[in-house]
């Protein structure tokens, strides 16, 4: 999984950079919130991001209010990195669309805790639309008759929405996905091939 880091402080971006990818993760590193922006609107942009709150050109908060009001269908996982600790200040995070914090000076188990919950909460949004994409596909591959369908009483030709008359088959085949084989009932059987139901009897 990629993962996008935006830290102005150079020591504690090493210390991220060394960290993630020793857990085997693939790293971007930016030092501002403006050039996070940037990648995160590549179309291939990481789907976990880490934010330091306090940058130079956009702080974290400011890019999580941009991903929020984007209207992203898919937005990325993101974590804020701050030295605040006060619950106001969490909740203001919170509250501009981040999706958890981590108080700074960070513990690795705690920042390799965060990021595995992280990595948990995108890969199931992904299979979740996958799964999603699957049904639709299934639904748009399912065609169903619904509505009074007009029949005639003596041939059972069946009228369709542009006012011609087709064979019930030809009609079924053209809204569903039914095939069909032919064959004879009894009563047809005995109705139009008497001298072969005579031979069966």
């Amino acid at each position: 999984m990629r993962i996008l880091i935006a830290e102005d402080n150079l020591i504690s971006r090493k210390l991220l950079n060394v960290a993630l990818k020793k857990w085997s993760y693939d790293v971007v590193a930016v030092n501002d919130g403006a050039a996070a922006w940037e990648e995160l609107q590549k179309a291939d942009a990481p789907k976990l991001v880490i934010l330091d709150w306090m940058m130079p050109e956009m702080d974290g908060l400011q890019v999580c209010l941009r991903v929020k009001e984007s209207g992203n269908p898919d937005p990325p996982y993101i974590i804020i990195l701050t030295a605040k600790t006060h619950k106001e200040d969490i909740v203001q995070a919170l509250e501009a669309g981040a999706n958890d914090y981590i108080t700074k000076p960070f513990n690795n188990a705690e920042l390799r805790a965060r990021v595995r919950v992280g990595q948990r909460m995108v890969e199931m949004k992904e299979a979740l639309a996958a799964q999603v994409l699957e049904l639709r596909t299934a639904i748009d591959h399912i065609k169903t008759l619904q509505g009074i369908i007009p029949i005639c009483s003596f041939c059972k030709k069946i009228r369709d929405d542009q006012g011609y008359w087709s064979q019930v088959e030809a009609y079924l085949s053209r809204h569903s996905d039914a095939q069909f084989s032919h064959g004879f009932c009894p009563e047809c059987m005995g109705r139009h091939f008497p001298e072969i139901e005579s031979d069966h009897s």
